[in-house]
């Protein structure tokens, strides 16, 4: 008698990528749908990633041991062009966790237009403990694992957490030395004189500030009237907290890894920021009262901007948060346990898909000069990032409003109806 295998241990279809991010992207996937009425075919095809690689590869460290790393690339949909989207580096990185996160990604671009996919990867490791040498090592080694799926116009890596400028550079050296000459559309957020652009680094928090325009317009409220908590004051959170700050709203709090600071009267942003830059994080900032990590999140507020890491606001605090408005600049901090508590509160969320679009948007900007060889100056990209935010925040809201649904699904529903429909057209092949 044959064994049943799937019995055995237990394996059913979709089962690589159980996650808690990947069951938060498919909850929210599955409630788009049923808005939607989306037929079967389009359910099964969008609902799980087309590609996934996972590697597995040695490095020698500094004192010549060597060590196993594990690395992954996801790709959620190869209907809508190449794919698009960042690597981490991060203990928890997981095949789950990039597969949500590229599904994430694929909604992005569709929201804005952008003729993509979406991508996520990553090496699972800690990049706070590790040498500049071994990091190099790693990125390089992982960047040779991936070349038979990434490429300038097959999946275009960008910056995410535990990687930035330095960790593109690498990549993109590595790739061309492997095709034998320069191939800079192949990875976006490269330092500038590699044919990267200033505006990517900012992108992402500036493009937040452009939907919380939006949206507050839209909601009669005046944004320099507002009080904000920033949680995180990483490359997102201080930038979207200084630029608000700059505009003349009142900052109340901030937070990142050691803890807040707090103050209703409203803190000097800039003065966190040097502080942060001197010591390393906010710990210790003697000119504002500290709180705890978890604190930060129920400071009273008339807008929480969660811009640190996922599954932030769930069941267990949603009921505790003291604000009027939530704007993810994070990837799924709001787990849809807490997504309803506060929807029963009257507490609107801004989606991530929408909020924190900014940085994929600059990236395609990137991306297209160097296929081009022609650059814009940094005014104009940044002009054309407020026009293209400002404006997929004020779809997402209209909407909202001619279906009577939370702005987190009307921005699904834009995004998931353009690449079902990308999907019917082109068919299946063969």
């Amino acid at each position: 008698m044959a064994l049943d295998m799937h019995a055995v241990a237990g394996v059913h279809e979709g089962s690589e990528w159980v996650s808690e991010l990947y069951r938060i992207a498919a909850t929210q996937f599955a409630a788009t749908a049923d808005v939607l009425d989306l037929d079967p075919e389009h359910r099964t095809r969008l609902l799980e990633p087309r590609r996934a690689l996972t590697v597995n590869f040695p490095i020698r460290m500094d004192d010549g041991s060597v060590r196993e790393f594990t690395g992954y690339r996801v790709q959620h949909t190869l209907t809508m062009g190449p794919t698009k989207g960042g690597f981490r580096y991060a203990p928890v990185v997981s095949l789950g966790e990039c597969a949500a996160l590229a599904m994430w990604m694929t909604w992005k671009c569709a929201l804005l237009g952008l003729p993509f996919g979406g991508a996520k990867g990553g090496v699972r490791c800690d990049p706070t403990t590790l040498s500049a040498g071994e990091l190099e090592r790693i990125t390089r080694r992982y960047t040779a694992e991936l070349i038979p799926v990434i490429g300038p116009d097959r999946d275009i890596p960008a910056p995410d957490m535990g990687t930035g400028e330095r960790e593109m550079a690498w990549l993109y050296d590595t790739y061309s030395q492997a095709m034998g000459y320069a191939v800079p559309a192949v990875v976006t957020g490269k330092p500038v004189v590699l044919g990267g652009l200033e505006a990517r680094q900012p992108a992402t928090g500036l493009g937040c500030v452009y939907v919380i325009e939006a949206i507050l317009e839209r909601l009669g409220w005046v944004l320099r009237d507002q009080r904000f908590v920033v949680q995180g004051f990483g490359n997102v959170g201080r930038v979207a907290a200084r630029e608000l700050h700059a505009i003349g709203a009142t900052v109340v709090g901030v937070g990142d890894v050691s803890g807040g600071v707090v103050d209703p009267d409203g803190l000097d942003v800039e003065d966190l920021a040097a502080w942060s830059d001197e010591h390393g994080s906010l710990a210790g900032y003697p000119r504002a009262p500290a709180v705890g990590r978890a604190e930060i999140l129920e400071t009273e507020c008339d807008v929480l901007v969660p811009a640190a890491l996922e599954r932030q606001v769930t069941s267990k605090n949603a009921d505790a948060l003291r604000c009027r408005l939530v704007v993810e600049a994070a990837n799924g901090p709001t787990t849809p346990e807490a997504e309803a508590i506060l929807a029963r509160r009257g507490i609107r969320v801004v989606p991530d898909v929408l909020a924190n679009a900014g940085g994929v948007t600059v990236s395609y900007f990137e991306w297209v000069q160097d296929h081009q060889r022609y650059s814009w100056d940094g005014l104009e990209l940044q002009e054309r990032l407020r026009r293209m935010m400002r404006a997929a925040a004020i779809k997402v809201w209209e909407g909202s409003e001619e279906h009577g649904v939370d702005l987190r699904t009307a921005a699904l529903t834009v995004a998931v109806r353009r690449v079902a429909d990308a999907g019917a057209r082109r068919g299946i092949y063969p």
